[in-house]
C-alpha cells in the first residue's frame, strides 16, 4: 500500500477536481498502485463546536457512523469492510471532524457506498448506542488513573478555563450519558455541512471518475453550517506549577507555552526553534541537557500545536520524584537560552537538513498525501507548497529563531502540571 517517497526536489501533481454539484477536491492521481485513499475534513466542526453539556458528542458521533448504516446492522457494516479490503473510519478532534475512507480500487464503489450510507443513513441503534457509550464511560473511568491523561486534561483545563478547548476531548460521565440518537442526528446534519468540507484523494482514480463520487458522497449534506462562534484565545499560563497529588515513584509532567497557529508569519521560525528546542528526538537541547548530560529522565520533549484559535508550544517528562524540579530548572533554562542566545548556526543547518530531508517520507502512502493535500487546504497553502516549502525554512535565520524564541518562550510563565508526588516542588 506504499508509494515510493517523493522526491524533494518536484512534490506531486496535483490536480483541482470540481463535481458537477460544485464539490471541491485537490487530486493526486496514482495509477500504477491500485489503492484509492480519501481524506476528509469538515473544518470548524469538532468537539469545540458541541454545547458544553453535549461535551464528547463528536467523539461518540464518530464512533456511531460505522456501527451500521442503511439495511447493515453494525456486524454487517463490518464484514462489508473486511470482505473487501476496505476501511470507512471517523474521528473527531478539537477543531475539526474527520473521515478517512482506504479501498482496493476494484472496491472503490463498494467503500464509497458504505461511506454514503455512513453520512446519510446511519441506523443509530439503540444497542450500539448503548455498547459505546459504556465503553467510553469505562475508558474515562480508566483515565482518572492515568498520569499522562491526568496531566493533559489538568493542563487544558487550566490553559483555557472558559473556552471549549478546555473540556476534556472524549467529555465527561455524564455529559456522555445524556447524549441520545436525536442529539447525534442534529450534529451530524448542523456540523457535517458541505461549506466546511476539505477533502484530498490519491491514487487510481481520474478526475472525471471522482466528481461525481463527490457529489455522492457529499451531495445531500446541507449547504451551509451555522457561523463559528468560537472566539480565540490564548492559553492562560502561571508561574506557579500545579501538582496533583498521586502515589507514584515517578512524577509525570507536562507543560505548556504560548505557541503560534498555522497562519503567523512567525510559524516557520517557531517550527526549526522547536525542532533545536524538543522537536528533534536524541539531538535536541532538551533531551541533551535533561537525558544525556544529568540522567534525568529518559525522554523529554516539545511540540507545536497550531490550532485554529489558538497556538501552544506543549512538551513533558517523566521522572523520578526527587528529580522533578531539577528537570524543570534545566527546562527553564534552556527557555532562557534560546530566548537570549538563539541557535548556533551548526545547530541551525542541521535543523534544516533534518526538516527539509524528512519530509519526503512522510509522503510514502496514499493516505499520506491525502492527509498532506487536505493539511494543506486547512492551512490555505497553495498547490505548489510542497514544493516550495523547503525555501520556507532555509529562510529562516538565527535572529529569526531568537526573536520568536524571545516572543513566545518566558521561563518564569511556563504552565506545568505534575502529576506524582515531587519534592521540593512548590504548587
Amino acid at each position: 500500500m506504499l508509494l515510493a517517497p517523493l522526491a524533494a526536489a518536484a512534490g506531486p501533481k496535483i490536480e483541482m477536481v470540481k463535481s458537477p454539484g460544485g464539490i471541491e477536491a485537490w487530486l493526486v492521481r496514482e495509477p500504477s498502485i491500485p489503492i484509492i485513499a480519501m481524506e476528509v475534513v469538515w473544518r470548524d466542526a469538532g468537539e469545540k463546536r458541541a454545547p458544553a453539556n453535549q461535551a464528547g458528542i463528536g467523539g461518540l458521533l464518530a464512533a456511531m457512523l460505522d456501527e451500521g448504516a442503511g439495511d447493515l446492522n453494525s456486524q454487517a457494516f463490518a464484514e462489508r469492510q473486511q470482505d473487501n479490503g476496505i476501511s470507512v473510519s471517523f474521528s473527531a478532534g478539537r477543531d475539526h471532524f474527520s473521515l478517512s475512507l482506504r479501498s482496493l480500487s476494484r472496491s472503490a464503489g463498494t467503500a464509497f457506498e458504505l461511506a454514503e450510507l455512513a453520512l446519510t443513513r446511519p441506523r443509530f441503534d439503540d444497542e450500539a448506542l448503548e455498547r459505546l457509550k459504556r465503553s467510553i464511560a469505562t475508558q474515562l473511568i480508566r483515565d482518572q488513573e492515568q498520569p499522562g491523561t491526568i496531566a493533559s486534561t489538568t493542563l487544558y483545563a487550566t490553559a483555557f478555563p472558559s473556552h471549549p478547548y478546555g473540556r476534556p476531548q472524549r467529555g465527561t460521565a455524564e455529559s456522555v450519558s445524556a447524549l441520545g440518537r436525536e442529539d447525534l442526528k442534529a450534529f451530524l446534519a448542523n456540523e457535517l455541512t458541505r461549506d466546511r468540507l476539505v477533502i484530498g484523494v490519491v491514487g487510481d482514480i481520474t478526475a472525471e471518475q471522482l466528481g461525481p463520487v463527490l457529489d455522492r458522497l457529499f451531495g445531500s449534506l446541507k449547504a451551509k453550517g451555522d457561523p463559528v462562534a468560537v472566539a480565540e484565545q490564548p492559553p492562560a499560563l502561571r508561574e506557579r506549577p500545579i501538582v496533583v497529588d498521586r502515589d507514584l515513584p515517578q512524577s509525570v509532567v507536562q507543560f505548556m507555552g504560548h505557541g503560534v497557529r498555522r497562519d503567523d508569519p512567525d510559524y516557520y521560525a517557531a517550527y526549526v526553534m522547536n525542532y533545536i528546542l524538543g522537536g528533534g528526538g536524541f539531538n535536541s537541547r532538551l533531551t541533551v541537557e535533561v537525558r544525556e548530560k544529568r540522567g534525568l529522565a529518559y525522554s523529554v520533549y516539545s511540540y507545536l500545536i497550531p490550532m485554529r484559535e489558538s497556538g501552544i508550544w506543549q512538551g513533558g517528562v517523566a521522572t523520578r520524584n526527587d528529580q522533578v524540579a531539577e528537570s524543570l530548572r534545566v527546562i527553564r533554562s534552556e527557555l532562557d537560552r534560546m530566548r537570549k542566545k538563539g541557535p548556533g548556526e551548526k545547530e541551525l543547518a542541521e535543523a534544516k537538513t533534518f526538516l527539509n530531508g524528512s519530509f519526503p517520507l512522510q509522503l510514502s502512502s496514499n493516505s499520506a498525501i491525502a492527509g498532506t493535500l487536505v493539511g494543506m487546504q486547512l492551512a490555505d497553502l497553495g498547490p505548489d507548497y510542497i514544493d516550495e516549502r523547503p525555501k520556507l525554512i532555509n529562510a529562516v535565520t538565527a535572529d529569526d529563531v531568537r526573536r520568536v524564541a524571545e516572543r513566545l518562550l518566558d521561563p518564569s510563565k511556563l504552565l506545568v502540571v505534575v502529576v506524582g508526588r515531587p519534592v521540593g516542588l512548590g504548587g
